[in-house]
Formats: structure tokens, C-alpha cells, sequence
């Protein structure tokens, strides 16, 4: 399925996702323009077919610059933001991604956009019962970016209405794969490189919740963009399987060919704000035809392998 053709903003799109979605959608005939600070992303993860505008998107002294940047009608894949859920700062982060997503939404509607595509996340559900559908309420995030994300699902759906654009929303599981930083694999990478006698582990190792290849992650956007029209399309993005936090340390060990005593830091969390367990049921894209082609293990699997060749 591919993604549509003609002119396409991808904000965040030195990022993990967004520099494969930027791939994708060149690929697929677009032509596309990047908006980043690169405080996050990499210039050299853009490809050169792409337009980068160098511009910080919360910036409200940036709008006039963020408008001129979006043609006429393009298609907007709002992805940019601060991801780590444990932040420091959490309502700052709050305040920086809601911003970010009030100006970006502010140029899309002066540029006369009609599609709006926003990357959610699975946090705005909080802690609830596995697997869990979109339309599971109430939604009780447990983090400030979880609450960002809800937050600007309101938003959008709030102009789709209005009739301003159409918002297509995709509320992610664990996204692995190329260039993904930050994360869990790459942590344990990096952590048995450096001794492989031993591995430390956030929390108690039993958190549990599913990773979806890049790949499958972009097929299933494409496949949910071309099969719906509704003023404001949400779905799940996952798989139907789990891995916990010890299998994925052992699917590293594995593959790095090492066999490390684990330690563990203790508690059901990983970190603040960690939702220690999450499945998504994705039964409303599985009923347009779309099903993942890698189970969570085979992509933890998979990404650890394309990990290593790159770090």
C-alpha cells in the first residue's frame, strides 16, 4: 500500500520515524519538505530528495516561517516531539508538545491542508485492560507526555469537526527498527558491548508490551490512510503479541553472543510514568486488511540484528 503522492510535510522528520516515513513517502512519488531543529534528529538521516526547513516548532515566532514552509494543500505528518516519557521537566515537555501541535495545526489550516496526520501513542491510555481498543474510555494517561498526546488528539478532532481538515490519528505501540535511539534495544546494545557479564534492568524485568518493526509500522499508516475518509480516523498500531523486558534482554544476549547475569533496579516500572504493561487490540485496521507481518519477539529480534550493524 502506498502512502499518497503530491506534496507532504513530515515535521520531526530527522527522527527514527520520521526519516523512515520521509523515505517512504519519497518512494512513493511525494515530494517532501522536513521540519526540524535537529535537536533530536539528524541531518544525515534526511535524504537528499527531501526539503529540510530548519525550524523550531514550538517557537511561537515561528509560525510565519512554519506557514510559508507548508505548500498549498499539502499532505501534514505532524510527528515531531519530545518522546521520553520520563522527562525531568513534565510540564514543560506538556507545554512544548501541545505547542508544537497548536502551530503546526495553526499553518496546516492557512495552507489550506485537508489531510492531518498525527502520531499519538499508546500512553493516552494509561493503565488499561490488554488489548485495548480505541474506543476504551475513560482515557487516564499516566505521564505528561501521555497527556500532551491526548491533548492533541482533542485538538485535531475538535477543527476535523469544524470542518477544517480531515485528521488521521495513530496511537503506536513500540515502534523498532534502524536508527532508534533511546530505547530499550539500543540500551542493551550499548550495555553489553560495554561488559557483557552483566546487564542492568529497569524495574523488575516483567514489564510487558508489544514492538512493531518500522516497516510494518509505515505499511499499516499507508494502509489506514487509503481506507478511510472519516473527518477523524484513530487507530492502533501494534501487534497482537507481547515480549517482556527479560526476553528482550535475552534476545540481545543472543544475538551479541554473550550470556550476562542480570541485575534489576526493582518495581513494576521501568522509569515514571512507564505503563509496565500494554497491548493494543488492532481489530478496526485488522477489519480494513492490514495485519503485521512480524510478531512483537521477531521484531525485537529483527531490530537488535539492524541495531548492531549500525551502532
Amino acid at each position: 500500500m502506498a502512502f499518497p503522492a503530491g506534496d507532504a510535510v513530515v515535521t520531526g522528520g530527522a527522527g527514527f520515524l520520521g526519516s523512515h516515513l520521509t523515505e517512504r513517502l519519497l518512494a512513493d512519488g511525494a515530494d517532501v519538505t522536513v521540519l526540524d531543529d535537529l535537536r533530536a534528529g539528524r541531518r544525515e538521516w534526511i535524504p537528499h530528495a527531501a526539503t529540510l526547513v530548519e525550524v523550531d516548532l514550538a517557537d511561537p515566532d515561528a509560525l510565519d516561517e512554519l506557514t510559508e514552509a507548508i505548500p498549498d494543500g499539502a499532505d501534514v505528518y505532524h510527528l515531531a516531539a519530545d518522546k521520553y516519557v520520563d522527562n525531568d521537566s513534565p510540564l514543560a515537555q506538556y507545554a512544548t508538545n501541545t505547542q508544537m501541535t497548536r502551530q503546526v495545526l495553526e499553518a496546516a489550516e492557512a495552507a489550506a491542508v485537508e489531510r492531518f496526520v498525527f502520531t499519538s501513542s499508546s500512553t493516552v491510555y494509561g493503565e488499561a485492560p490488554r488489548p485495548t481498543p480505541e474506543d476504551f474510555a475513560p482515557l487516564e494517561p499516566i505521564s505528561a507526555y501521555g497527556a500532551g498526546k491526548l491533548a492533541d488528539e482533542g485538538l485535531l478532532s475538535s477543527r476535523a469537526h469544524a470542518g477544517s481538515l480531515d485528521v488521521w490519528t495513530f496511537r503506536f505501540a513500540n515502534v523498532v527498527g534502524p536508527r532508534l535511539r533511546g530505547a530499550v534495544v539500543p540500551d542493551f546494545i550499548e550495555k553489553l558491548r560495554e561488559d557483557p557479564s552483566e546487564l542492568e534492568i529497569l524495574g523488575d524485568g516483567r514489564q510487558e508490551k508489544s514492538y512493531l518493526t518500522v516497516d510494518d509500522c509505515l505499511d499499516g499508516m499507508a494502509h489506514a490512510i487509503a481506507r478511510s475518509d472519516d473527518p477523524v480516523n484513530t487507530f492502533n498500531l501494534g501487534t497482537r503479541t507481547t515480549t517482556s523486558v527479560d526476553r528482550i534482554a535475552s534476545i540481545v544476549a543472543e544475538e551479541l553472543g554473550v550470556d550476562p547475569e542480570y541485575s534489576y533496579t526493582g518495581g513494576r516500572r521501568g522509569w515514571k510514568g512507564d505503563v509496565p504493561k500494554m497491548c493494543l487490540s488492532i481489530e478496526k485496521l485488522s477489519a480494513l486488511g492490514w495485519e503485521p507481518s512480524a510478531s512483537s519477539d521477531e521484531a525485537i529480534r529483527q531490530a537488535t540484528r539492524e541495531l548492531l550493524a549500525e551502532l
